[in-house]
């Protein structure tokens, strides 16, 4: 079974990045995504994803944005598999097509969030951390640092927003005083757990509770500050900022965001 399912793949993946029909290319490599979804890939991963990952050299935009959604399906379903497919996510975050830029970070913040719960649940339940989950954490770091550019960055505006929302996210998910499940239920998925900083109280091998509330502070603080150069900012990335900084006090020092509208969908 494993033998033809990776003949299958193998022939699918070389259609979709050699064939001259965007067409074909396209149904090829989602027929290739709906084999990797069904066979064990933890007999198959170590000799497919290779071939999976040079599509990312594609000349096709759409090709590239498939191949993204591709990695975001195999990620959130068979996590352990998927260190390898990080790389590409990082290298599409910079993509010179909007879309495909955009599809990254949308993809990337779905996986960042699943790869908090799973950290918080799996040493909650286990009592330690599996080294390939500390793997996908550190590539979740650097997508961090690359997306907190993007929002920095006087770059196309779709990214942009998508970036900005990201900063927003964190500040929800780190601040412990945020009730964030009701505001990221729709960006992680409905039946999907919702990490909450207080699961780290008893503390954790790898997450630092102190160090992600002082990066939600950082991230508010950088919302401020591009809220503060709103008269040189495009309009829409003004709009995006005010509707994050929605900034209500509890206590001298607790501050929280308020729900949002989400212009970037």
């Amino acid at each position: 079974m494993a033998a033809s399912q990776r003949e299958q793949t193998l022939s699918l993946l070389a259609a979709a990045n050699n064939h001259g029909d965007l067409a074909v290319k396209l149904s090829s490599l989602k027929q290739a995504r709906d084999v990797l979804l069904s066979a064990d890939l933890s007999v198959l991963a170590v000799e497919l994803f290779p071939y999976l990952v040079e599509l990312q050299s594609s000349h096709e935009p759409l090709v590239r944005k498939t191949l993204v959604e591709i990695i975001e399906e195999i990620s959130l379903k068979t996590m352990e598999y998927s260190p390898v497919l990080m790389q590409v996510l990082l290298t599409l975050l910079r993509d010179e097509d909007s879309v495909v830029a955009r599809q990254s970070i949308v993809a990337g913040m779905h996986i960042f969030c699943k790869v908090l719960d799973e950290l918080a649940l799996q040493f909650h339940r286990h009592g330690l951390v599996d080294r390939w989950l500390e793997e996908i954490w550190s590539w979740m770091i650097k997508f961090k640092d690359v997306v907190v550019q993007i929002a920095l960055e006087a770059r196309s505006i779709g990214p942009r927003l998508l970036a900005i929302k990201f900063l927003e996210t964190c500040v929800l998910l780190f601040m412990p005083d945020n009730d964030s499940r009701g505001h990221m239920t729709e960006a992680v998925g409905r039946n999907a757990q919702v990490f909450n900083v207080k699961w780290l109280a008893g503390g954790h091998p790898v997450l630092d509770p102190v160090a992600l509330q002082s990066e939600a502070n950082r991230y508010f603080l950088i919302l401020l500050d591009l809220l503060s150069l709103s008269s040189s900012l495009p309009g829409s990335i003004t709009i995006s900022v005010i509707n994050r900084v929605k900034v209500k006090s509890k206590t001298k020092t607790d501050k929280i965001f308020g729900a949002y509208e989400d212009e970037c969908t």
